[in-house]
């Protein structure tokens, strides 16, 4: 995509760094590609229409993988189960920022005692919601309302992609915000729900002790019946 754009005369793309594998940990393999990084300061209309492209070429995938391994402070980990890669472009094709949606978690208190689930359900229901693993607007990017408004788009779409790509939609978006890093702004700017915070536990933890960062838990409905269609 991006060297496409810079064929046509459009953007100058810096020469491709050698690749980098991530080794270790399950990780998966990431080429480190150069991005441009030319800095954009402008009014979101300006912009707008904003085109939200799914990653789905291998060249594309690269792409995607590169700006998240080199510019989100979690990095890339590997991809398990279902899930969707979007970056967000403006209406002349400069790439803005990028988001992931993957499996949701496995447990989360706050989340199922809102959608009304007991073990059972959780179990048979999990895949009718999906996690905003990653959301990225790319550091050179200073676009008041950018992210709340990409966000905005997705979850418009979201279902239906899903529909698309696995067979069954997905009635519910969740996120988890690390409280001590971020305050989840974008997320209640786009409406989404903060219906309370993790234990920092996580999955696989052998004590009652927190181990991991405590977060925000915010979830998205996409319909007005999503208890109905999750029960």
């Amino acid at each position: 995509m991006l060297r496409d754009l810079e064929k046509a005369g459009r953007i100058i793309l810096p020469p491709a760094l050698r690749i980098t594998r991530v080794a270790g940990g399950g990780s998966e393999k990431v080429e480190r590609i150069s991005h441009c990084t030319k800095p954009v300061e402008s009014e979101l209309h300006k912009l707008k229409p904003l085109t939200i492209k799914i990653a789905q070429s291998k060249q594309d995938i690269a792409i995607f993988k590169s700006y998240i391994a080199q510019f989100h402070y979690l990095g890339f980990d590997r991809t398990v189960g279902e899930n969707i890669k979007y970056i967000v472009m403006s209406k002349d094709g400069v790439p803005l920022a990028c988001m992931m949606f993957g499996s949701a978690a496995w447990k989360c208190r706050p989340r199922d005692e809102y959608i009304g689930w007991d073990d059972g359900q959780r179990r048979a229901g999990l895949q009718l919601i999906t996690n905003n693993v990653r959301n990225l607007v790319f550091p050179w990017i200073r676009v008041p309302h950018l992210a709340s408004h990409a966000l905005a788009a997705v979850t418009r779409r979201i279902s239906s992609d899903w529909q698309a790509k696995y067979g069954h939609p997905v009635f519910l978006l969740e996120t988890f915000v690390e409280r001590d890093r971020f305050r989840g702004i974008m997320y209640k700017a786009a409406n989404w729900i903060n219906v309370g915070i993790t234990t920092g536990r996580g999955r696989n933890s052998e004590t009652m002790q927190p181990t991991l960062p405590v977060k925000d838990v915010w979830i998205y409905p996409l319909r007005a019946d999503f208890r109905d269609k999750m029960n």
